[in-house]
């Protein structure tokens, strides 16, 4: 496993098992591994949203039997199939490598490393004065931020038009970006290569300003609604960031290096979702292995952790807080080893309860959906991984509805300006996970469908099967970019034309994914993982309006507008 410099280290790799190989494979196991399968299975092998693939738990497992399921995958689950990719020696060579796999490596989060990877990639305070308003849009609050995953892109879109403005280099499968609420001309990217970046957005082409190399691995990230701090979590080394939100000064770690699990045992913990709220002065966070939540008082000298709210459950992941009264006040937190949602009151920094979505089904709201609805009054929902099921519960925590959906999603959104909720099936297989379900909020009853297929599109009456509209969706080539230095800050950007390629010879079933309000409402974007665009939906109705082209596997998009009025987004 190779190792950032930003990370102190007690022992390497060996390379003889970084390297090994089976048959006549090349593969560069440890490579493949770290790009494709941690996010899932975790930096040490430790298990999360996958299985746990450390030699003692696979000895008992038939290798053949692990061979065709990296191949073939595994239906009802995230596990995709790798038959496109690997080949059946690489398969079983990656099968042997798991299984002689060793720990060797313990890393730690260190501060003063993480100081040396800081950078100045522009000079914030000249762009300050010299742009007091956007230049390529009318208001930072029309830009979308789009993120392409295998090109290592974060994009700006003015979410209007649809036009692409600037496309950026900001490391290996940019994760999540925020937007500073108190200052919306800056906004913040984290890659899963631990890459934090700033940008400001009033200036021509959105330039970055500042970069800090926070781990090797990271996922969550969170601005301070007062604009002060900007946090980021890691997967590996496990841990939190806390940095200056106008400078990316980093200014303190938060280590979870050794933490006490759901079972008892001590070990590292990966840091899941981060989230701010203005409900409080706090950061909270989430422990995905040692199944705790710990909040940080920023407001406070040393900014000390306040609150540590353990047994949650296992394997924690994404969490999003309530909306309506005292806002922010409880954070709905995922525990995908559990299969519950567990409820963090920020008053009293206890749990306030688990709301169990139903076995196997593995909760993950993403940006998560809250809403008023006349009955009930103020509802909550999450998607959940294994099943076609959205789960509605109300502010006594009480499960209200299970909306059936064509197989497991990732993502479930709405916004104000929409009548639905929009839930993806991302993970529900080929025959499926072509399909956004829209559920009348009112109602919870699912009113509409969009499917696109390999060449149409449709919009279908979930209730009378009856399709009322369809579109071309014809797929075509990707025109890339090219390379290009930027003219104002020290960063490597990548050119667009709006202009498509020849048609696809042999188109694939668009894999839809992570639906977000746009337009001030009026449209929402819809990622196509597989066909590398975006299409555009008109929020009221569910209508195709048209598509954004030439991405690399597209994958979420963030709206500032939307993510300005959402707390803890």
């Amino acid at each position: 496993m190779k190792l950032g410099t930003v990370l102190s280290y007690v022992a390497a790799v060996s390379l003889a098992a970084t390297m090994a190989q089976a048959g006549t494979s090349k593969m560069d196991f440890a490579k493949v591994y770290e790009k494709e399968c941690q996010g899932c299975h975790g930096p040490i092998h430790q298990g999360g949203v996958g299985a746990d693939l450390r030699p003692k738990a696979l000895k008992k497992k038939n290798k053949q039997m692990l061979v065709d399921t990296i191949l073939e995958g595994r239906p009802g689950t995230a596990m995709p199939a790798w038959k496109s990719k690997f080949s059946r020696d690489d398969a079983a060579g990656m099968v042997d490598w798991l299984m002689n796999w060793k720990n060797t490596v313990e890393l730690k989060l260190d501060l003063d490393q993480i100081k040396k990877s800081w950078k100045k990639l522009a000079d914030r305070e000249a762009l300050f004065k010299k742009y007091p308003t956007p230049t390529d849009v009318k208001s930072v609050k029309d830009i979308v931020f789009a993120t392409e995953r295998d090109a290592s892109l974060v994009d700006f879109i003015d979410g209007t038009t649809g036009k692409v403005l600037s496309r950026h280099k900001a490391g290996f499968a940019v994760h999540v970006t925020v937007t500073n609420k108190r200052m919306p001309r800056y906004a913040y990217s984290i890659s899963r290569s631990g890459r934090l970046t700033m940008f400001d957005l009033n200036a021509p082409g959105q330039p970055a300003i500042a970069s800090v190399q926070v781990g090797q691995e990271s996922r969550g990230l969170a601005v301070s609604p007062d604009g002060k701090y900007v946090m980021a979590g890691d997967y590996n080394p496990g841990g939190a960031v806390l940095c200056d939100a106008k400078t990316l000064e980093p200014l303190k770690v938060y280590p979870t290096s050794s933490v006490i699990d759901p079972d008892g045992n001590i070990g590292p913990s990966r840091v899941a979702y981060i989230a701010d709220t203005p409900y409080a002065p706090y950061f909270s966070f989430a422990l995905k292995d040692g199944g705790h939540v710990y909040i940080v008082d920023y407001s406070k000298p040393d900014f000390p952790v306040v609150g540590d709210i353990p047994n949650i459950g296992k394997i924690l992941h994404d969490a999003f807080e309530n909306e309506g009264v005292d806002e922010g006040r409880f954070v709905y937190v995922a525990s995908q080893g559990s299969d519950l949602m567990g409820v963090v009151d920020l008053k009293t920094k206890k749990l306030a309860a688990k709301i169990y979505t139903g076995p196997g089904t593995k909760p993950h709201p993403g940006q998560g959906s809250s809403w008023y609805n006349d009955k009930y009054g103020q509802l909550n929902a999450t998607n959940s991984m294994n099943v076609g099921d959205v789960v509605i519960w109300n502010m006594d925590n009480k499960v209200v509805a299970n909306v059936p959906t064509a197989g497991g999603g990732l993502f479930v959104g709405t916004s104000k300006d929409t009548p639905y909720l929009w839930s993806d099936c991302v993970l529900g297989g080929p025959h499926n996970y072509n399909k956004v379900y829209l559920i009348n909020k009112q109602t919870l009853k699912t009113d509409r469908i969009i499917e696109v297929g390999k060449t149409k599109g449709h919009l279908i009456d979930a209730h009378t099967g009856k399709i009322l509209q369809e579109w071309d969706a014809t797929q075509y080539q990707t025109v890339k970019g090219k390379q290009v230095s930027s003219k104002i800050s020290k960063e490597t950007l990548l050119t667009y034309t709006a202009k498509h390629g020849p048609k696809v010879k042999n188109p694939v079933v668009p894999r839809l994914l992570h639906a977000e309000p746009a337009n001030h409402g009026k449209w929402t974007f819809i990622s196509e993982w597989t066909t590398g665009r975006i299409g555009v939906y008109e929020s009221e109705t569910g209508k195709f309006v048209k598509y954004i082209y030439n991405m690399t596997t597209p994958t979420f998009t963030y709206s500032v507008e939307h993510r300005q009025e959402v707390p803890g987004a």
